[in-house]
């Protein structure tokens, strides 16, 4: 007896059971990313010694990774969705290996800012590439889930540098803060390319060379002009030029990404309220945490006299925060919604930095644990939770595009904040320090930051210059701290009243018809011919 024919279509293919495994690999690369923006805050009073970096000096080798990243993040958004996510992003990774390798054997400022500037190209290749990653990976109904847990990955990294570099510093000397991610980035990279299905969209749009140049050009400029106005005056013509100078090239941006059918900066994207506000909220919170991770660790060292693994150990309390939030964000979310959980978040890291600015030069380490617990608490509940619905908003095909907009703005707001923070930090400073009894020489060396000062009290004997220096030092981070506070004030306001409440539901699962994948139909998740984790399909 045959068995009779049967018109029933087979079963579709089910999610890929090694998908959470892949979700760890993209995690690592995010980890070692995120953790390295802020490892070298814990060294920052090291290197401005061994190198001899000013005030100036030790805010570029901070914003010269951030700067390159927030201007390469577009491009590199549209390449990994042109050419091919996988390859985007394990070729990330190995630039950000050979790029540590130059800086743990830099020898001056410049040859470190530079080194910096290429981790800032790797970091911007595969930021945006491992948030795109996941449509193609994950089903719909899993989306927010795995979204949270790269978006925990790149929060965890911002306390977690400070301890690993402070770790290194106390054993080894401080380029060891860059040998730890070789390792890491061969461990990430062999995982990705295990673990990970190669996605694209060939009909992403091209890149726009002139595009890239006005957002690099405009992003750097408008940094060193807010870096050198302390230093040379607002009203100085070089300030002013470099500032009105961005302005214009940014504008361009702007206007030339309008016309384009096209652009790189696809700023359509912000039509939709939810995304622009989460994006708004995520950039915000970055603004004001960059600002508050480059004024503690000088405060821990400098005037609490800890050294470099104390100070990462006094930032553990927001880790402690951070990993409380990242563990009921999800569950806050789908309770309440999005918008009172970002809403909180911010309010809760205002808090945090209103009390820090409270500070005294006489307080000990007490009251900051204490803040610092609520620093990573509201960190976690507004940043994690405004990444994961701004990516829950986008079509699958313009996953790249849109998480490279997301990291873009973030990347700029943290920028920014260091600029303009660092700024305030070192006109306060210099405005509270008393050098009347100093020659010109020795009183503009301790002008330049409060190690400089502490090295020229040692030099001459003066107990009272490096006392003058720690309040000095005190009172411009607590301006910094309370300037930041009222910043997250406002966000909070802003957020509350201007974001949508309505709860993204990630993008439809797509069509078999649709595929843009530039693989063979039956390719799927894994590293060879299988099932699919979804149906074949643009994997944005």
């Amino acid at each position: 007896m045959t068995t009779p024919p049967t018109d029933r279509a087979p079963a579709p293919p089910g999610p890929d059971p090694r998908r959470w495994l892949a979700l760890v690999a993209v995690a690592l690369s995010v980890l070692v990313i995120s953790f390295d923006m802020t490892v070298l805050n814990v060294a920052l009073p090291t290197l401005a010694s061994q190198l001899e970096a000013t005030t100036g000096q030790q805010q570029w080798i901070v914003d010269s990774y951030s700067v390159v990243f927030a201007a390469a993040m577009l491009p590199a958004g549209l390449i990994g969705d042109r050419f091919g996510r996988r390859l985007v992003l394990t070729l990330g990774l190995a630039l950000f290996g050979l790029s540590s390798a130059v800086g743990m054997l830099a020898d001056s400022p410049g040859t470190l800012i530079a080194a910096r500037a290429a981790m800032g190209l790797a970091g911007a290749l595969v930021m945006p590439m491992s948030m795109a990653v996941i449509p193609g990976i994950f089903p719909a109904a899993e989306q927010r889930r795995a979204t949270a847990v790269l978006a925990a990955a790149l929060a965890v990294g911002t306390p977690l540098g400070p301890l690993i570099g402070g770790f290194l510093l106390q054993h080894f000397w401080w380029g060891a803060i860059f040998v730890v991610n070789l390792p890491l980035v061969a461990i990430g990279i062999t995982a990705c390319l295990i673990l990970l299905p190669e996605t694209r969209n060939p009909a992403a749009p091209r890149i726009d060379l002139l595009g890239t140049l006005l957002g690099a050009g405009g992003l750097a400029v408008l940094t060193y002009g807010i870096i050198e106005g302390p230093e040379r005056g607002w009203s100085d013509p070089l300030v002013l030029g470099t500032i009105g100078g961005s302005l214009v090239a940014l504008t361009a941006l702007v206007r030339r990404s309008r016309r384009r059918p096209d652009p790189m900066l696809d700023l359509t994207l912000l039509a939709d309220r939810t995304f622009r506000w989460s994006v708004v909220a995520a950039t915000l919170v970055s603004l004001v945490l960059y600002g508050a991770f480059f004024v503690l660790p000088l405060y821990f060292q400098s005037v609490l006299g800890a050294d470099a693994f104390g100070t990462g150990l006094r930032l553990m309390p927001m880790m402690l925060g951070l990993m409380v939030a990242a563990r009921f964000s999800d569950k806050l979310v789908a309770r309440t919604g999005h918008r009172p959980v970002i809403t909180a978040g911010l309010a809760v890291l205002a808090g945090a930095l209103l009390i820090g600015s409270r500070t005294d030069a006489s307080d000990g380490y007490g009251p900051a644990a204490v803040w610092l617990v609520l620093l990573g608490f509201g960190m976690g509940l507004s940043i994690i939770t405004a990444q994961a619905t701004a990516l829950l908003t986008l079509p699958p095909a313009r996953a790249g595009v849109g998480s490279g907009l997301l990291q873009t703005f973030r990347q700029v707001g943290g920028a920014i904040g260091v600029a303009l923070f660092g700024s305030l930090l070192a006109g306060s400073y210099r405005g509270a320090l008393d050098t009347t009894e100093l020659p010109a020489g020795a009183a503009d060396r301790a002008g330049q930051s409060v190690v400089a000062a502490d090295a020229v009290a040692a030099s001459t004997g003066d107990p009272s210059l490096a006392a003058s220096a720690h309040a000095a030092y005190v009172h411009g981070m607590t301006a910094v701290l309370l300037t930041a506070g009222v910043v997250a004030v406002l966000s909070a306001v802003l957020v509350a009243l201007r974001m949508p409440s309505v709860e993204p539901t990630g993008p439809a699962e797509p069509s078999v018809g649709g595929a843009v994948t530039g693989e063979p139909a039956a390719d799927g998740p894994g590293t060879g011919p299988g099932p699919s984790a979804a149906p074949a399909a643009d994997h944005g």
